[in-house]
């Protein structure tokens, strides 16, 4: 039995090469794989049609209008079932086709990926044929700058240590350079024939979406001998997708192949996300169908009851038939209750839901050609993976930040470190002057001597040493970071910039890091003199354990393990070294806004050297739970440390981070940032970017309050704090900018948050939880530190589950914020250095957290009000449309007799009215965009899904219903003048319901009009276009006698009814007066009692000029703070003036004192500075 044999089932066996392993070692069980054919498709030619037409009658409406078609045609309706069947048919083929495109896209790409070439290995030989033949097993050789065909466990390549280069771009945008290592006893094949002649079987676990986690081992045989058991993890897994570099070429055999490689588990959907906005539109569709079926039932009971006499149930011209008599009644009312569902059915708007996906679809399109959020440093712009959540970027109430690389550029410098007390930085500053060169300068007192100077260069050594950093010495890499080290070009790639900036800030301190060659890693020391260190082990860094070792054997043969990580994992380990000095160091830099690393090491004799192997050994070899027995190995081996010291990192605050919490927090929305780090340098990072101000009231709910008070008091103490100022401060003021309240942050813990998450045996953590959120609900920010990533989706979750039910909104740019992006209502990712996995999970992607405030309170503000617009008109336009012909019931007898011609019933939403709004909902600016960013309170009135409440949704109906009472009895009353024709002809009932009809199409169409308050000649055209082509449509549908109809009973209707001057009062007549009360209620709304909004486009038609982008003096009620575009310099030390700022209070003002530097001193204005910097939040243009 092999090392770490277990009863593990789900695994999988692979003969490396088809070669049956020797007879008497294991049984050969063939086994069946897919083939390596990648379908990213949805349809088949031949499937297209029944899966296609059971996806979309999966839609409630669309199943709604078919069982209405058929209704039409078993029974005896009084409308054709075109009328029904067209539209719907419309929409059908309208999806259908737009779906079939995309498929037949993807079916393109599909047959590029399958029929590339690949080299594989065939009785020693290199043969060539198609991606999609290759098997399990094969053996497959890949050339440099190919990408890989399947996934591949990496046998040898033409380097000697067996080790390859890799970028994975194409699976998590991470561009940097990884190390692959092949199999230690494959690794000296380099031919066709060595390869060829392998013995060897892989077990591996099944496929899995994880791109970072894989468990295998490979068993090599040698004759009849027992196999040499190998580990095997992902650092020997390459990747389908990934690209091979700077390796000439390498041999893999194939163990995942087709839709069961890494990246095509991937293709699988993440779960959908429906907004708000849909959310109401399926309510209100519940409501018309209620509003549907009530007509119905009035209709058919008023019918038997119209008909309860004799005379108006059989009058003497239409006798029944004996069979019609003997019907049975029930059945009888059944059928007329039918009939009526048909023909007041279209109150239910079928294109809405075709609408409103064009709208999203086109809509999404005008984020990605924002020229605004273009990044000119990265190339790139917007991107948007799912249209569905447009609107609901109006509607977001919570935003949760990661720290690192979202409100920080992810940009590390080396600041200093600390060695047993004693403090070194890369250079000096003197006089605004860096000095450089100046390596290894003592800030505290002299320098160490004796066995200082010994922990002196075992901290150089570690940081040297403990690390994944690789060297590439080639100046053409694209995006990366060059530095011109030691007289020589040398590049340091890490998919971590932290590491790269320590190794750098070392070289600086005079220690280099020279490369890894044959598992030997070298170093270059003060005296030029190069230093080796055997790599033994290397004990990976995971978020988890928050820490990474290596263990390593000098020349002289003494083994050391050296640990580097956060200070929380690394203290609890050390027994010894100068703790408190470095604690204190840690604390202050932290305090600072720096990223703080501890060192220790420790050092192994040769017997603690192999327990440790063989420890490590077992648990790399294991299958089952291979992970969790590596993280308890890794925890027995990193204990009993010696404390070396520690370094700082400076991460700068992103450009314009500030001001958009700034804005963010003016639209009333709250900022929670949650972050792995620690606490003080959060707390720094928060005060930065003006998350917390200067009269923030800091309360603290962490591990070390708990300690000191019990979990209910600290609560308990909190909630009586923040509950004093609860009657001035509600929901909706969280802009924290005025002086009458205070204002609260709230700082907690991931062990906090565990205790608070954590189920108690009394039931009581159920209290806790809402006694949390209450104290966080009356904080105007909170920031959550020390966060797990599956803490920060727990955090989201708990907000999003609360009885208010908030919109919530995740950003971040790493793969640790992918679960709170993939748990918030709309995940952003960021495409920053941390690679891509946040902006592939997310459902939009921007280049820089500034992005987020035009994203918010422009696009958002926008797709909400025009969606809602959208939706809110439909139903109206709807109930003007059909309501007529509720009323038109009353004067026939309950007969089922149509108003409407059957054209006009089937082209009204179709034709007549869909492309106004359509076109409304694309470029519809109620307000000025250069408004909506210098005004972000402006956001607070479309709030909480404000333009589709209850309220709003019954007016539109109530409008809806006046003007169809207008649009009747108009018509009505104007019939009763039986003269209304110059040679005295009376009109009939189609010539009434076309008058009704014109009227109807002309309001509707002008009230979107009155609407409409950004005009541009594509709003023009498809309005008065649509009238046009009513007309022109009118004309020629009663001007031409159709052979393929059954019927004329529309001929000559429409010019006769033109040709009377009183049917044209009566459109003129009724149309105004259908809009005059729309028209009324708006104008005296808007002088009674204005919105912001209205107010906002009142001031902008009085100011014409729109150049400024500065907040007025007159909208600033409080101003205290200075402006932010001052405060984007960052403050970093090697910067002359960057310490040389002062904030002063006096008489309830700050006021800050800065260098001359910015044209201005203290709080006076130099006149060429045109901005005073006492003003509040956005800057103010004097």
């Amino acid at each position: 039995m092999c090392a770490g044999e277990e009863n593990w089932v789900d695994n999988r066996t692979i003969y490396v090469g088809h070669r049956e392993p020797p007879s008497g070692t294991e049984a050969y069980i063939p086994q069946r794989y897919p083939d390596n054919r990648i379908v990213s498709s949805k349809y088949t030619f031949w499937n297209f049609v029944p899966k296609n037409l059971f996806e979309q009658f999966r839609r409630i409406a669309n199943f709604y209008f078919l069982i209405i078609f058929l209704v039409q045609l078993i029974i005896d309706t009084p409308t054709s079932p075109v009328t029904s069947g067209l539209p719907l048919f419309f929409v059908i083929t309208v999806t259908a086709i737009k779906q079939g495109y995309e498929d037949w896209l993807r079916h393109k790409a599909d047959n590029a990926m399958n029929q590339c070439p690949v080299h594989f290995i065939q009785h020693g030989k290199l043969v060539r044929k198609q991606s999609r033949k290759l098997r399990v097993g094969d053996i497959v050789m890949v050339k440099e700058d190919e990408t890989f065909p399947c996934d591949l466990i990496f046998l040898s390549s033409n380097r000697g240590d067996g080790t390859c280069f890799v970028t994975t771009a194409s699976l998590d945008g991470e561009s940097s350079h990884k190390t692959y290592y092949a199999v230690q006893d494959t690794k000296a094949f380099h031919n066709e024939q060595d390869i060829d002649a392998l013995n060897a079987t892989i077990e591996c676990e099944q496929p899995q979406p994880d791109l970072y986690k894989f468990a295998g081992r490979i068993n090599v045989y040698h004759d009849r001998n027992e196999p040499i058991a190998r580990p095997l993890g992902s650092e020997n897994l390459l990747l389908r997708g990934a690209t091979l570099k700077n390796t000439e070429r390498i041999f893999g055999v194939a163990i995942y192949t087709g839709m069961e490689t890494k990246m095509a588990l991937n293709y699988q959907s993440k779960s959908q996300k429906r907004s708000a906005v849909e959310k109401s539109m399926n309510v209100f569709l519940i409501v018309y169908l209620c509003i549907l079926i009530s007509k119905a039932v009035i209709n058919t009971t008023l019918k038997y009851v119209w008909q309860s006499d004799p005379f108006r149930d059989e009058p003497w011209y239409n006798q029944k038939t004996e069979s019609e008599r003997k019907r049975n009644l029930i059945l009888r009312a059944f059928t007329d209750f039918l009939a009526f569902m048909v023909l007041f059915n279209y109150i239910i708007p079928v294109s809405m839901y075709v609408t409103v996906e064009m709208q999203k679809f086109l809509g999404s399109y005008f984020l990605t050609w924002d020229e605004e959020m273009f990044d000119e440093d990265t190339g790139e712009g917007p991107l948007v993976n799912t249209s569905d959540l447009n609107e609901e970027l109006g509607q977001v109430e919570y935003v949760f930040t990661d720290k690192t690389g979202t409100l920080t550029e992810n940009n590390m410098e080396f600041i200093e470190c600390c060695i047993e007390g004693h403090v070194y930085i890369p250079h000096v500053i003197c006089n605004g002057q860096i000095l450089h060169d100046c390596t290894g300068i003592d800030m505290i007192d002299s320098s160490p001597g004796g066995s200082g100077k010994e922990r002196e260069e075992l901290f150089f050594r570690a940081l040297c040493l403990c690390h994944t950093v690789q060297v590439k010495e080639d100046d053409n890499i694209d995006g990366l970071k060059k530095a011109q080290l030691s007289g020589r070009s040398c590049v340091y790639i890490s998919s971590s910039p932290d590491e790269v900036a320590l190794v750098e800030g070392i070289q600086r301190l005079g220690y280099t890091y020279l490369r890894l060659k044959d598992n030997f890693m070298e170093i270059l020391n003060p005296k030029n003199d190069i230093e080796r260190f055997e790599l033994l082990e290397m004990l990976s860094f995971d978020s988890v354990r928050r820490r990474m070792s290596v263990i390593v054997r000098s020349v002289a043969g003494d083994i050391f393990l050296f640990c580097k990580g956060a200070d929380s994992s690394i203290f609890p380990r050390v027994t010894e070294g100068k703790i408190d000095q470095i604690r204190s160091r840690v604390e202050r830099n932290a305090v600072e806004g720096l990223r703080t690393l501890c060192v220790a090491y420790k050092k192994f004799t040769r017997k603690e050297y192999d327990s440790v192997c063989k420890l490590l050994q077992n648990a790399k070899l294991a299958l089952h739970d291979r992970e969790k027995k590596l993280a308890e190995a890794y925890e027995q081996i990193e204990k009993d440390l010696i404390l070396l010291g520690a370094t700082a990192v400076e991460d700068q605050l992103q450009e314009k981070a500030a001001d958009t919490i700034e804005a963010l927090q003016k639209a009333g929305i709250k900022v929670w940032v949650l972050t792995g780090d620690k606490m003080e340098t959060a707390a720094a990072t928060c005060y930065a970017c003006k998350l917390f101000r200067r009269n923030t009231q800091l309360l603290e709910l962490t591990t070390k309050k708990i300690e000191e008070q019990s979990l209910h008091d600290v609560l308990f103490d909190l909630s009586k704090t923040v509950l004093k100022h609860s009657g001035s401060l509600t929901r909706d003021n969280f802009s924290g900018l005025s002086t009458d309240m205070q204002d609260y942050g709230l700082i907690i813990d991931g062990a906090a948050l565990s205790l608070i998450m954590k189920p108690r045996e009394d039931g009581s953590s159920g209290n806790y939880r809402e006694r949390f959120l209450e104290i966080c609900r009356n904080c105007s920010a909170v920031l959550c530190c020390r966060m797990a990533p599956l803490q920060k989706a727990q955090i989201v979750k708990l907000i999003k589950l609360s009885k208010e039910h908030p919109i919530t909104l995740a950003i971040g740019d790493g793969a640790n914020d992918v679960s709170m992006i993939l748990e918030a209502h709309v995940g952003i990712g960021i495409t920053g250095k941390e690679g891509r996995q946040a902006a592939r999970n997310s459902d939009y992607a921007i280049p820089k957290f500034k992005h987020l405030k035009k994203m918010l309170l422009v696009h958002g503000h926008f797709y909400y009000v025009r969606i809602s617009e959208l939706v809110q008109y439909f139903f109206y336009k709807n109930v003007c449309f059909i309501f007529p012909q509720f009323l038109y019931q009353f004067f026939c007898g309950f007969s089922q007799q149509p108003l409407y011609d059957t054209a006009y019933l089937t082209l009204y939403n179709i034709s007549f009215t869909s492309l106004p709004i359509l076109l409304y909902s694309l470029m519809e600016q109620h307000v000025s965009t250069e408004m909506l960013k210098r005004e972000p309170s402006l956001y607070r009135d479309i709030a909480k899904n404000a333009l589709l409440r209850w309220r709003v949704f019954i007016y539109w109906t109530f409008l809806g219903l006046f003007d169809a009472v207008v649009f009747f009895f108009g018509a009505y009353f104007l019939f009763d003048n039986t003269t209304v024709t110059s040679n005295g002809q009376m009109f009939g009932n189609w010539t009434f319901g076309t008058l009704v009809f014109t009227v109807l199409v002309f309001t509707v169409t002008l009230k979107l009009a009155l609407d409409t308050h950004y005009w541009t000649w594509i709003n023009h055209f498809v309005i008065w276009g649509s009238l046009l082509f009513y007309i022109i449509f009118s004309l020629l549908w009663g001007g031409i006698i159709w052979p393929f109809l059954n019927y004329q009973r529309m001929y000559y209707v429409f010019m006769q009814m033109l040709s009377s001057g009183p049917a044209w009062l009566g459109i003129i007549l009724l149309i105004t007066v259908s809009l005059l009360p729309d028209v009324l209620k708006k104008v005296l709304c808007r002088q009674l009692w204005p919105t912001a909004t209205e107010r906002t486009q009142i001031m902008s038609r009085d100011c014409q000029d729109h150049t400024s982008e500065f907040t007025p003096l007159a909208s600033l009620k409080n101003p205290r703070y200075r402006s932010n575009d001052c405060s984007n310099f960052p403050a970093r030390r090697s910067n002359s003036h960057s310490k040389k700022r002062m904030f002063t209070h006096w008489r309830g003002n700050d006021y800050s004192i800065l260098p001359s530097i910015f044209g201005y001193s203290n709080n006076r204005c130099n006149s060429s500075a045109r901005y005073c910097y006492s003003g509040s939040g956005l800057e103010t243009s004097v």
